[in-house]
């Protein structure tokens, strides 16, 4: 009994698509015991949508489910992949058969192989085929000419909004596109496909389209999306939201460092998000590896459990962050080892080469859009001082050390003695800019600026700015208009981003901090300053 890979390679909205299925020759993990209870909670576990849920139990009480999944290759794989290997783990262990799903194509067939095999699937009765045995049938080109004569542009249109790029001059191929991923779950003899909930529309298209056709409704399984890093999707085009499968370790720590992970905060939560739906799936439990002094190692059977620590904030972003890392290390160092022989760094190399000069130059976002000054570009937190001391080498410096949601605390260096007290400064919550470039000050690196409120005069006065009450370390802090948008990762000193926004900084008359007569804010209200009204902020 062998599965297969099958490679299905439809040139259209993008690039070619790889589809994961399985044969009809079955094989099973679990072995002949397993029951039809067992089997359907494997199958449906963690997924956020079934269609055709009936069907669902009544395939399974005559034989095992045949199930296809597919991705585009256009962009290299990254983590958010182990969330599709992760169920298709619980499909192989609930006994379902895959016909498993030149260049990219060979590329995700090796990268596919090294992740199930890094999640401990068996490959051994895998084969790969291509798609394109059949799509360039006789059969296939005239359902998709008969396809083409029911499906209207408006449904067309509508079933590939979240997967179709969406432009005022569409090309015909992303209309095509659903109908021919529907096709395949004809031509693939299967009964079940599975993918991201944002392929819903494309299901619900194939449901109402096939038995147009005179074929039968599929059922439908569907995974959440896991968020990126910096609070979307995790998108293969967006490097600072997503980790590569084959990214080094240096890099995987300084990612997840910078990823979003507001304290307390569920909600658009990338880290926890993957922790919930590939860590636990894969190994039952997870570890938080901390400091004594913070409660020391804990390990967590039960997502459920983890998630309400993290809400009480006794679960620190910064040691989720670390544990992550530990944990998702393990996960990609076969792949990395697999992709280190000569051979597959020629295939990377190949499949994905570096973009020339000039297609650099020709692939960037137009000017207007890539260098407007707006302030979402800039990564403002909320810091808890820890610690506070004079600068040994100048008088009118303090150093000190800032929480701000990250594995280890920040130095920051301030020239504040004149004006603040040190015990006005310890342990108190304070607005950072973390995104400019580190500097020394004295032979002190400093690595990030504490933002003040200051009015000159005879007597030049300052105040930190103060986050609203009850503010954790590390939550965002972002103009009203700008939540959205993604900071730069370092702002370059020769684009003055932070000065040419700085000269719109201001204090309201009711010391609320402003940009533009627009307010600072966090999830919990506005950014003040205690008395100084009018001022600027530096």
């Amino acid at each position: 009994m062998q599965a297969a890979v099958v490679l299905l390679e439809h040139q259209l909205a993008g690039g070619a698509q790889v589809h994961l299925w399985k044969s009809e020759e079955t094989f099973s993990i679990m072995g002949d015991n397993t029951n039809l209870e067992e089997k359907i909670s494997l199958i449906n576990r963690n997924l956020q949508e079934v269609l055709g849920e009936n069907k669902l139990r009544s395939i399974l009480e005559e034989r095992d489910l045949r199930i296809y999944w597919g991705t585009a290759t256009t962009g290299k794989p990254h983590v958010a992949y182990f969330v599709p290997m992760s169920k298709i783990a619980d499909f192989l262990k609930a006994g379902s058969p895959w016909e498993l799903l030149e260049l990219r194509t060979q590329y995700y067939e090796h990268v596919i192989k090294a992740m199930l095999e890094s999640i401990g699937v068996p490959i051994e009765k895998l084969r790969f085929v291509k798609g394109t045995d059949f799509q360039l049938s006789r059969e296939y080109t005239l359902d998709v000419y008969k396809l083409s004569s029911v499906v209207t542009q408006h449904d067309a249109k509508k079933a590939g909004a979240e997967v179709v790029k969406q432009v005022d001059h569409p090309l015909l191929s992303g209309l095509l596109y659903p109908g021919l991923q529907a096709l395949d779950e004809e031509y693939l003899k299967v009964d079940a496909q599975f993918g991201g909930v944002d392929q819903r529309k494309i299901f619900t298209f194939a449901e109402k389209y096939l038995p147009a056709l005179g074929y039968a409704k599929r059922i439908h399984l569907m995974n959440p999306m896991v968020p990126g890093l910096t609070g979307g999707k995790m998108s293969s085009s967006e490097e600072e939201s997503k980790i590569d499968l084959l990214d080094k370790k240096e890099d995987v720590k300084k990612k997840l460092k910078r990823a979003f992970c507001e304290p307390g905060k569920v909600e658009s939560n990338g880290v926890l998000s993957f922790v919930k739906h590939v860590l636990f799936p894969l190994h039952g439990e997870f570890v938080i590896s901390r400091d004594e002094k913070w409660g020391g190692c804990k390990t967590y059977t039960e997502y459920d459990e983890l998630e309400r620590d993290f809400i009480a904030q006794t679960v620190h972003p910064g040691d989720l962050k670390n544990s992550v890392e530990v944990a998702l290390d393990k996960l990609l160092d076969p792949i990395r080892k697999k992709f280190q022989v000569p051979e597959m760094q020629k295939l990377t190399r190949a499949a994905y080469p570096q973009p020339t000069k000039q297609q650099k130059r020709i692939s960037k976002v137009p000017a207007a859009e890539n260098d407007e000054i707006i302030p979402s570009r800039l990564d403002i937190r909320v810091g808890r001082i820890t610690s506070v001391e004079r600068h040994p080498d100048a008088d009118s410096l303090y150093v000190e050390k800032v929480d701000v949601g990250e594995a280890e605390p920040r130095t920051v260096v301030s020239g504040l003695v004149q004006y603040v007290p040190v015990d006005e400064l310890q342990n108190r919550d304070v607005i950072l800019l973390c995104n400019l470039k580190p500097q020394k000050m004295r032979g002190i690196e400093s690595q990030a600026m504490l933002l003040c409120a200051s009015i000159e005069g005879e007597k030049r006065k300052v105040e930190p700015l103060n986050p609203p009450e009850g503010s954790a370390p590390g939550e965002r802090v972002f103009v009203v208009g700008f939540e959205n948008g993604a900071a730069d990762d370092e702002l370059k000193p020769k684009k003055k981003v932070f000065e040419k926004l700085q000269m719109d900084f201001k204090i309201s008359d009711d010391c609320t901090a402003q940009w533009q007569q627009k307010n600072f804010m966090t999830k919990l209200g506005v950014v003040t300053c205690k008395s100084l009204k009018g001022g600027n902020i530096s």
